[in-house]
């Protein structure tokens, strides 16, 4: 049945997800202020009102995030595989330029993908077919005269997390890293000089707003060589010139970011959304570790474990047990631990833990978790 306070839900779907309570409570807040004002949904997006808005959410992008001067902040459509599309148009001005590619999960195979169509990518799949670890980068990695490198920071799908970005070899140096940090931007520091971090892109819906925005932090040196079949609404240099307005923007959602942003300001940083990570994480691997085995999760090594997204499964992947698991987890206000995806379902489950989620949700799950173990354990060791 439902539960009656839906206050005690716990999202920990992988995205969309929920925001920190404060912000919703805030949106609500903007909402209901009576006749005579305009929320973000219905100002126009060249209304000063609405300029306002965006000034403030690219403002509050740079502080939190750290962004230098010589890097451009842009609210782009498309979401994640948008942007898998968009980087190669941008950075390659046609098909014949070489761009490495760094697979290490799902999504950057995904990039790989739309790469093909619009570059030369040279592939590092080092870690296939069951991608969990990163891999060691040596000099013959990098393809010679690469435009740019490709990795995705966390893979939601197979919880495999960089905690840090990582140097290229030496003599790989100057090659620009582009990164998808769709679900872990904010929750750990950047080094945008150290790393040569040329792009950064992130989709909205994990850990900064709703659905229906990108953000894209752009090096300038790296705009204005698109190929020419860049659409205008994918073009940095287009979007730059244009103030984020090249088009219609998602005013609501922009919005929405700048408040998120603004609240991990207040909450203390980029610093604490990353001590929060570790905290919330560490529960749920100390518990899938502590099980004997009821519990297991693919990434065995820890300096590579997601924070973000922790994959287990329940008893070997039983399917009762999982089932059970999950319909017992869900009546208890525990939602999102399986998601219907376009690679089906897997054997493991999924705990994302977004900003979203807070401690005590993740301390809730973990004392069900142990609790369940401790009802099933003895019949999955005789099974």
């Amino acid at each position: 049945p439902p539960l009656s306070d839906e206050s005690q839900l716990a999202n920990f779907s992988p995205g969309p997800t929920s925001l920190p309570r404060a912000v919703e409570e805030e949106i609500a807040g903007r909402f209901n202020r009576g006749p005579g004002r305009l929320t973000s949904l219905a100002l126009s997006h060249r209304s000063p009102e609405f300029g306002d808005i965006l000034k403030r959410a690219v403002s509050s992008v740079r502080r939190v995030l750290e962004v230098p001067d010589d890097y451009e902040v842009l609210f782009m459509h498309g979401g994640g595989h948008g942007q898998f599309a968009a980087v190669p148009l941008n950075l390659c001005a046609d098909r014949s330029e070489v761009a490495t590619y760094i697979v290490t999960g799902t999504w950057s195979k995904r990039a790989l993908i739309d790469a093909g169509k619009f570059c030369a990518p040279h592939i590092v799949d080092k870690t296939g077919p069951g991608y969990t670890t990163f891999p060691e980068l040596d000099e013959s990695d990098i393809a010679p005269g690469s435009k740019f490198v490709y990795l995705c920071s966390n893979e939601t799908v197979n919880g495999v997390e960089l905690h840090r970005l990582p140097q290229l070899p030496k003599k790989h140096r100057d090659v620009p890293l582009v990164v998808d940090a769709s679900s872990d931007v904010t929750t750990k520091a950047i080094d945008w000089v150290g790393a040569n971090v040329g792009l950064l892109f992130a989709c909205a819906s994990k850990n900064i707003g709703h659905p229906g925005v990108t953000l894209v932090v752009v090096r300038r040196d790296l705009i204005g060589s698109a190929s020419p079949l860049c659409p205008g609404v994918f073009d940095y240099a287009a979007n730059v010139a244009a103030g984020n307005l090249y088009n219609t923007a998602p005013t609501f959602n922009i919005e929405v970011v700048g408040m998120v942003m603004d609240w991990i300001e207040a909450e203390g940083g980029v610093p604490e959304m990353e001590r929060r990570s570790i905290a919330k994480s560490a529960a749920l691997y100390k518990v899938i570790d502590e099980s004997d085995g009821f519990y297991t999760t693919p990434v065995s090594d820890p300096g590579v474990r997601s924070r973000m997204n922790v994959p287990f499964d329940v008893a070997g992947g039983n399917i009762v047990l999982t089932e059970q698991f999950l319909i017992e987890s869900w009546e208890l206000g525990m939602v999102g631990l399986r998601t219907h995806t376009p690679f089906g379902a897997a054997r493991y489950l999924r705990a994302s833990l977004y900003h979203g989620v807070s401690a005590e949700q993740v301390a809730r799950l973990e004392r069900f978790m142990r609790d369940f173990a401790a009802r099933h354990s003895a019949s999955f060791g005789s099974s």
